[in-house]
């Protein structure tokens, strides 16, 4: 089985045939790994363990997938492209795999002049891919031009497709779920550790394909760390815990974000506090409309901050897109121009950190952007937010 849909897949590399004919570009190589799963995984639904990997597309739109020999049986079984070849650049090092046939970029590059001639190559992850990828690729590739392509790559990923919002519906329900069972998990004397447990074993137990992040439960002052993976502290009462999960399904993630009281009861501090956040949740929701711009969704939730006395425990902006990744591009930052458009999904993530009494504390849920605004991802975990103190 696999998490690729067929018809995504074809449309996307067709896209990317097109950007290159359009920038007179023989080839794009397409950079990826586990941490930087998204780029690869928009091509064929797939990502390796330990090994790193590169997706080649043509001009022509004919295909093929770099990789470590520990990966190829698995691409052939699983990825939407499983025309494959080994690099040791891209290999667990020093590792040893006698019957496997390891090729470097000059094998790649006589194999390819041989079909077309390469000249230019457009190259995608640039900011991750390492130096010694990189290095072994210029050797390889000696005389032909490299160009970035990644920003016009990642633009492809900006509006989802009506599947993909699917995708990421279902994701978004499946953490809310985890946000029910972590809820009902956290007491005094409970590690942090099973809390994130109640979240993930729901998440798996409901086709989760894995997670875009590492679950975030973080209490007392652990919650300054605006993302704080679950630990063995044990949680005490007077305190609040900050919980988050982002199972993702086919790939594309959804998530939740959450501040609960450990005793189940919030002082008349924390409640406050948890209002004000709500009330800029509600706030930054009635701008998500398209043709506004970041600076323009920003700023009417900057100035409930402002006036509650929260600006100075800021650390990140209200608005960002999801998708393969739980935040990613475009982030709707208060000197952003980015505009919103139909099918974007946002998070609207809204929270203070470093406050010398409540510590941290974080809102957050997803939107699809329609032409009537902004419609919540999972309607049941907005109810209950929006109306979570009365």
């Amino acid at each position: 089985m696999s998490y690729y849909n067929k018809q995504e897949s074809e449309q996307r590399i067709k896209k990317v045939a097109e950007l290159l004919r359009q920038n007179n570009v023989d080839i794009a190589l397409i950079y990826y790994d586990e941490l930087n799963i998204a780029n690869g995984w928009y091509l064929t639904g797939w990502c390796p363990q330990f090994e790193k990997g590169a997706v080649l597309v043509a001009r022509d739109g004919s295909t093929m997938l770099l990789g470590g020999p520990e990966s190829e049986p698995f691409a052939i079984q699983s990825s939407a492209i499983n025309n494959t070849r080994c690099f040791k650049a891209f290999m667990v090092p020093d590792e040893e795999y006698p019957n496997a046939t390891i090729i470097g970029f000059d094998e790649l590059f006589a194999e390819l002049n041989k079909k077309f001639p390469v000249k230019k190559v457009g190259l995608i992850g640039t900011n991750e891919m390492p130096y010694e990828v990189h290095k072994q690729l210029e050797e390889g590739f000696r005389g032909v031009e490299l160009i970035d392509l990644t920003e016009s790559y990642l633009k492809f990923r900006y509006v989802k497709s009506d599947w993909e919002v699917e995708q990421a519906r279902a994701a978004t329900k499946l953490s809310y779920l985890a946000y029910k069972a972590m809820a009902e998990k956290v007491k005094a004397g409970v590690c942090e550790y099973e809390v994130a447990a109640a979240g993930e074993a729901v998440c798996r137990a409901n086709g989760a394909n894995g997670f875009a992040y590492q679950t975030i439960v973080g209490s007392g002052v652990r919650s300054n760390a605006v993302v704080p993976t679950a630990t063995n502290k044990v949680m005490e009462n007077g305190e609040m815990v900050m919980l988050g999960i982002a199972p993702r399904v086919n790939g594309y993630a959804g998530t939740f974000g959450h501040t609960v009281p450990v005793s189940g009861v919030y002082t008349p501090e924390q409640r406050k506090c948890l209002i004000d956040m709500i009330e800029v949740m509600k706030v930054t929701k009635s701008m998500l409309k398209i043709g506004n711009t970041g600076r323009q969704i920003d700023a009417e939730g900057r100035k409930l901050y402002e006036k509650g006395g929260y600006l100075k425990y800021m650390v990140c902006p209200f608005a960002h897109t999801m998708g393969l990744m739980e935040a990613e591009a475009p982030f709707f930052g208060p000197n952003s121009d980015d505009v919103l458009q139909k099918n974007m999904i946002v998070n609207v993530d809204v929270s203070f950190f470093g406050h010398p009494t409540l510590n941290g504390l974080r809102v957050e849920t997803c939107y699809v952007i329609t032409e009537n605004g902004a419609e919540a991802l999972c309607p049941e975990f907005e109810e209950e937010l929006f109306n979570y103190i009365k």
